[in-house]
């Protein structure tokens, strides 16, 4: 099967969310509109792909003839991908005010996975710190937005004097934060607690194949 382009996910997300919205299929200018697309006619290439790659069946004959398939049956969410965060020693990684902004790319993942949760993101990740936890390079955390987190959590933790992000536990302790690799071969993170900004939660992992 053919790997989709950004724009026919995004695409394949917005019918998704019009049929749960209206119950009924968008026609190909509610398309257009609904993904910023220039023309009617980039629109019907899409959708040809993905009538093709058997994501969607259409009827040309009926303004709304579009019907999803298999398992775009099944409910399925776009995660916006923001950037990098380190599983090892921190690096820099885009600031919070960057989320806002359009993202590097997303991922598709069953509402499972999100639970429901509003303000998810994904992260993809550098280093093996968190290793024994099942998190490698190049895997994919799913992160929910947060502002604490309770100890034993695995958080984005911001470190903002470094500037710098990195994904550990969380735990405080007497007068500072401990912030823990999963991984034996290497050290923790010590901080002032007015120095550790927790930035989200880790709800979920994709990993690389």
């Amino acid at each position: 099967m053919k790997t989709l382009s950004t724009k026919q996910r995004r695409i394949l997300a917005f019918l998704r969310r019009f049929l749960e919205e209206k119950d009924y299929p968008p026609t190909v200018r509610d398309i257009l509109k609904g993904c910023g697309i220039s023309s009617t006619s980039v629109v019907d290439y899409n959708l040809k792909v993905l009538e093709r790659e058997g994501r969607i069946r259409r009827d040309r004959e009926v303004s709304r003839g579009i019907e999803l398939l298999g398992k775009e049956r099944r409910r399925m969410v776009m995660v916006p991908v923001i950037g990098h965060i380190a599983a090892g020693e921190p690096i820099p990684v885009p600031t919070s005010d960057t989320w806002e902004m359009e993202p590097l790319d997303s991922v598709e993942v069953s509402s499972g996975l999100t639970q429901g949760r509003d303000k998810v993101y994904a992260l993809r990740v550098k280093g093996t710190s968190m290793i024994d936890a099942l998190i490698n390079d190049g895997d994919i955390v799913l992160m929910q937005q947060a502002a604490t987190a309770d100890d034993g959590e695995m958080v984005a933790a911001w470190l903002k004097s470094e500037e710098e992000t990195t994904l550990k536990k969380l735990y405080r302790e007497r007068g500072r934060i401990r912030l823990q690799p999963a991984n034996s071969e290497m050290q923790p993170i010590y901080a002032a607690p007015e120095n550790v900004e927790v930035q989200g939660k880790v709800v979920g992992v994709i990993r690389q194949v």
